[in-house]
């Protein structure tokens, strides 16, 4: 019986003929695979005799992957010439970060913006029908310096930046992001629109066409919806997406019209229809009202309803729209023609921006190594496509837990995959460890990998 809980082993150093990362190997091929390489190698040219930009990006959105997240931490690639060959160092992604303006930032979101066209053609996500939802809401980010530039006090007491987001619903990507100090408000019509125009900007042309700004909406084939919280509560944000012919479903904010709303539609039992779970089944003592004829939406667009939800108070419950000892209230503004049960169903959905923050925040997003702000951007911009080109990869590589696996997950169980390497016959091998519990999925991964166009 053994009663140690580790082999004793003599341990010394210059080992060679293994790798400790196959995982993300498989994710830089992927990249490679799909085109993300070769795009961002023709939107930011390379010195004369430097290092390919386009490998040492999507050698960082590795990196980031890997859950590493300062320039430095490219030295845990650069180690394994075996898997990723010539790595740039350190030195070589700052400057390359540094150096990414605005116009190169704008020519690296058209290499995206064409690549995640080719990925929702492979997924079948361009020829449906359905809407397109876009999901809006903001993040912040506490910074422990105050000499990073852009950076400011937040309302929580807190320092540093408040980044917008605006994510698809149907694949988790981050489609736009963009940073701003920590006193930013978030209720800004023109901070909402800078991203939503950003993120329509990264669809696919067929889906984008009829929702840019000033586009003919006769233009439009494919209905696109956002949801946001109170911050977009407001009639100038709903009349600037009706503008781009954008549908909306935007969290209510307290106001003295809904008190009264609400007020009115206590007496009358049967308005209230009992409220749904996402799964479909009655959510225990809630229940969902249309109160659009108890409110003045004049100074909202044509088409404008309000949903609202009751569920009795429980201990921790945020705060109401209506004072009551009895319920908490809660209800958005839309302009969709679903029943307002399925409504409130749909608009309770955009709780998964939560899920798709907090990846980004476990990929880099809590980390902005550089003082200036135009690099930080540029960083942003990166941690965005690291999280972007993960889902990608979980979407047609992987299937079964993996495909939903969060970041941590991938990095314990996939990314770190070892394996032992060998040289024959001038091709370089990689055995991927028998015994590791993944090493089915990740050899699946390879094999779908190589049947990409």
């Amino acid at each position: 019986m053994q009663v140690t809980s580790a082999v004793r082993v003599v341990v010394e150093p210059d080992g060679d003929g293994v790798a400790a990362h196959v995982g993300l190997h498989a994710l830089a091929s992927f990249a490679d695979r799909i085109g993300l390489t070769g795009g961002l190698s023709a939107a930011v040219p390379a010195p004369v005799g430097g290092h390919d930009r386009g490998k040492v990006l999507v050698q960082a959105m590795v990196m980031l992957a890997g859950g590493w997240e300062c320039c430095a931490d490219i030295e845990y690639l650069r180690c394994q010439p075996t898997l990723f060959g010539e790595v740039a160092s350190d030195s070589t992604l700052y400057r390359t970060v540094r150096r990414l303006d605005g116009v190169r930032r704008d020519a690296i979101g058209d290499a995206l913006a064409r690549v995640r066209a080719r990925v929702w053609d492979r997924l079948t996500l361009t020829d449906a029908s359905s809407p397109v939802v876009l999901d809006l809401d903001a993040s912040l980010v506490q910074i422990h310096s105050e000499h990073k530039e852009g950076t400011a006090p937040n309302y929580k007491r807190g320092f540093g930046f408040a980044p917008m987001f605006c994510f698809a619903d149907a694949t988790g990507e981050c489609l736009a992001g963009v940073l701003r100090p920590g006193n930013a408000v978030d209720h800004a019509v023109g901070d909402q629109m800078t991203v939503i125009d950003m993120a329509i900007a990264q669809l696919p042309a067929t889906i984008a066409a009829g929702h840019r700004d000033g586009d003919n909406a006769g233009l439009a084939a494919r209905p696109v919806i956002v949801r946001a919280d109170s911050a977009a509560g407001y009639p100038g944000s709903a009349a600037a997406l009706r503008a781009r012919n954008i549908g909306f479903a935007l969290v209510a904010r307290k106001t003295a019209r809904i008190h009264g709303a609400i007020m009115a539609a206590i007496d009358q039992p049967e308005r209230w229809q009992p409220a749904l779970t996402q799964t479909g089944q009655v959510r225990d003592g809630a229940q969902v009202a249309e109160l659009t004829d108890l409110i003045d939406l004049s100074n909202w667009p044509d088409g404008t309803r309000l949903i609202m939800r009751r569920e009795p108070l429980h201990p921790g419950a945020q705060t109401s729209l209506f004072p009551d000892l009895e319920f908490r209230y809660w209800g958005h503004y839309t302009d969709s023609d679903l029943n307002p049960v399925d409504a409130d169903v749909f608009v309770r959905a955009h709780a998964h921006v939560e899920d798709h923050i907090r990846r980004l925040k476990d990929s880099g997003l809590e980390r902005f190594p550089f003082t200036n702000l135009g690099a930080n951007r540029a960083w942003l911009d990166l941690v965005c496509a690291a999280a972007d080109l993960v889902r990608w990869f979980q979407l047609l590589c992987l299937d079964g837990p993996l495909a939903v696996a969060e970041p941590k997950t991938l990095r314990s169980v996939l990314w770190a995959t070892p394996a032992r390497t060998v040289r024959r016959a001038r091709q370089q091998i990689v055995r991927v460890l028998g015994r590791w519990p993944t090493a089915e999925a990740l050899l699946r991964a390879y094999a779908r990998i190589a049947v990409i166009a």
